[in-house]
């Protein structure tokens, strides 16, 4: 571990000064005071953390845990698989929407959806884009209320090149 530099000791002592102990007690009397930032030129300021959430669910909001548990462990056998290889955005978009179609006529539960991976290096637009595109056609498509949510595939079903597409379930009297 190497020492600190003159300059770094100064910074780190002004930084140093600027801090104040937690309060243990759950209500604190003292008011909160923003403090004024100190910029030193040629040092760049600690950016915060971006928070480590997962990324929405997509259409239809959440499942129970058992489902997500069930999903991320690969235990769930897929009752329909929709390849997207090879095929141009539109003709993607027509499969994904007749897939939902008779998914829900049938009362499917989870499609596998394989998209492929994003190559890295590459635009989106040469490689990736039906990946890039899936979540937005799913949110405004007219199958969006029968979505219950949408995952990541388990490494067994294809893994980042692939989604589940969980549907809502259907009471017997529909």
């Amino acid at each position: 571990m190497r020492s600190l530099s003159p300059e770094e000791t100064e910074l780190w002592a002004r930084v140093a000064s600027t801090i104040r102990p937690l309060s243990r007690a759950k209500n604190s009397e003292e008011p909160a005071v923003d403090k004024p930032k100190i910029i030193t030129p040629g040092v760049r300021p600690a950016q915060p953390a971006a928070p480590s959430r997962r990324p929405p669910p997509g259409p239809g909001g959440t499942l129970d845990g058992s489902w997500d548990r069930r999903l991320g462990s690969g235990a769930v056998q897929p009752d329909r698989v929709v390849d997207l290889h090879g095929m141009s955005l539109d003709g993607a978009w027509r499969a994904i929407d007749r897939s939902l179609d008779d998914a829900i006529a049938r009362r499917e539960r989870v499609l596998l959806l394989i998209t492929g991976h994003e190559r890295a290096g590459q635009a989106p637009v040469r490689r990736g884009a039906i990946r890039a595109a899936v979540h937005d056609w799913l949110a405004a498509s007219r199958h969006a209320g029968e979505i219950a949510a949408v995952r990541g595939a388990h490494r067994r079903h294809g893994g980042g090149g692939s989604l589940y597409i969980v549907l809502r379930r259907k009471s017997a009297a529909r």
